[in-house]
């Protein structure tokens, strides 16, 4: 089985706009009317999951899905600035589909391209989402985020719990404006998941949303996938993970922007050339995990390791303080980020694979169920998928164990961004089906 990219003529149609409600002024409000980007039909998505391997796990589709653009208005990342985001609304339709769905507010993994929109069938995303979930019967609503795409908004606040949360909190008041104009029932049930950021983004929505919004959102359920829900702890591990200088200068750039005391000087956390632009590189209007790397801009490539591509960008000593010292503006902002210590009132479930090398699940899935269990609570789950990737992608259905080989290189690079959802996602859908 493949993770795979699934193409189709796009074809664009507006709609009519719709009126949006929040607690604040017009968060959820569409910035602009709703617009069809094609209609996949259940043949369609069928042919896609079939030729990618995905239908065992996605099962065929009972429902076509319209594919729809919303652009909405919601908060910038300090709470208080009014900005917009955009995203996507995928509704089931056809004679299979014509009861109330429930809604599935999703969070998109970590993306580095700034353009990127989800509102486009031929992104592989996009069209995951769409068989496993809104061609069985669920609607689906799915932020670009802020800073990506037609958000005006000045930055992406990558891994800010807060803002997060307000993103996809406001795209769930987006999709029900949407839904009247663009033929959506909707039941009025709500679930939340998410994938590696989305995993902590959806966690961090599922949380505000009981908390602040127990009477506007009907949660039903929660499945936070290989998300990084433990920020504090993983900058104490010893070793970096997979994707270091991706991941870790992005979520450090952006918290300074949002709390602004992160770092005193860029030179103080970065080393040259990297602190000349970094703090403007990610999301990028150009360039994309590859090319980050292939143009020089970031540290990789084949023999680079994860400890020599982070000690190339980060000063030694910047990173050090934030594993030894509590007061550490980089380990204070990670503790304001992290996510323990709620209990959820829906059910929930945590996946993620043993394998993942780059949100390792002994630092965060691990600690986050045993957090949950601390409090007594009996409504969350904790599922690894690692046995299953290691059966449809391991050289002889187990995962490779020569550091030195190829297969070894391809199987970890791939672990986390391609082959750990589809099975972390058939996850959410079996408890999503049990509550819809």
């Amino acid at each position: 089985m493949t993770y795979f990219r699934f193409t189709c003529v796009a074809a664009a149609a507006a709609l009519l706009a719709a009126c949006g409600g929040s607690d604040g002024p017009d968060r959820g409000v569409l910035k602009e009317a709703p617009v069809t980007v094609t209609t996949l039909t259940a043949a369609q998505i069928d042919a896609g999951t079939a030729a990618a391997g995905l239908q065992a796990l996605s099962g065929k589709a009972k429902c076509d899905v319209k594919v729809v653009a919303l652009n909405y208005i919601t908060v910038g990342a300090k709470g208080s600035d009014e900005s917009n985001a955009s995203g996507v609304m995928l509704v089931p339709g056809g004679a299979a589909c014509a009861t109330p769905a429930p809604l599935v507010a999703y969070a998109k993994g970590t993306d580095v391209q700034k353009p990127r929109t989800l509102a486009n069938p031929q992104d592989s995303e996009t069209f995951l989402l769409a068989a496993m979930y809104a061609a069985q019967g669920y609607a689906v609503v799915a932020t670009d985020y802020l800073g990506f795409a037609k958000s005006t908004h000045a930055f992406h606040p990558y891994l800010h719990a807060d803002s997060e949360a307000t993103t996809v909190i406001d795209s769930v008041r987006a999709a029900r404006a949407a839904a009247p104009s663009v033929g959506a029932s909707l039941s009025g049930k709500v679930m939340f998941t998410g994938y590696s950021q989305g995993g902590h983004a959806s966690m961090a929505a599922h949380r505000a949303a009981e908390r602040d919004h127990p009477t506007e959102f009907n949660v039903v359920a929660g499945a936070h996938l290989a998300g990084p829900y433990n920020l504090s702890g993983s900058l104490k591990l010893p070793d970096a993970i997979a994707g270091v200088q991706f991941f870790v200068p992005y979520l450090v750039t952006a918290w300074q922007k949002v709390y602004g005391n992160v770092y005193t000087d860029v030179k103080a956390a970065f080393k040259t050339p990297y602190s000349g632009y970094i703090e403007n590189l990610l999301p990028s209007p150009t360039l994309n995990y590859t090319t980050l790397v292939t143009t020089g801009t970031l540290p990789g490539g084949p023999g680079v390791t994860p400890n020599q591509a982070r000690d190339a960008v980060f000063q030694p000593d910047f990173l050090a303080g934030a594993q030894t010292s509590a007061t550490h503006p980089l380990y204070v902002a990670a503790k304001k980020n992290d996510l323990l210590g709620w209990s959820p009132k829906a059910r929930v479930l945590l996946c993620g694979g043993a394998g993942d090398p780059t949100v390792p699940p002994a630092i965060h899935q691990q600690v986050m169920k045993a957090d949950f269990d601390s409090r007594g609570l009996t409504n969350v789950t904790s599922v690894d998928v690692d046995a299953m990737v290691q059966a449809a992608f391991g050289p002889g259905g187990q995962a490779p164990t020569d550091p030195t080989s190829a297969a070894f290189a391809t199987y970890y690079a791939s672990y986390h961004g391609t082959y750990e959802p589809p099975f972390c996602h058939a996850q959410a859908r079996a408890l999503f089906d049990q509550v819809k």
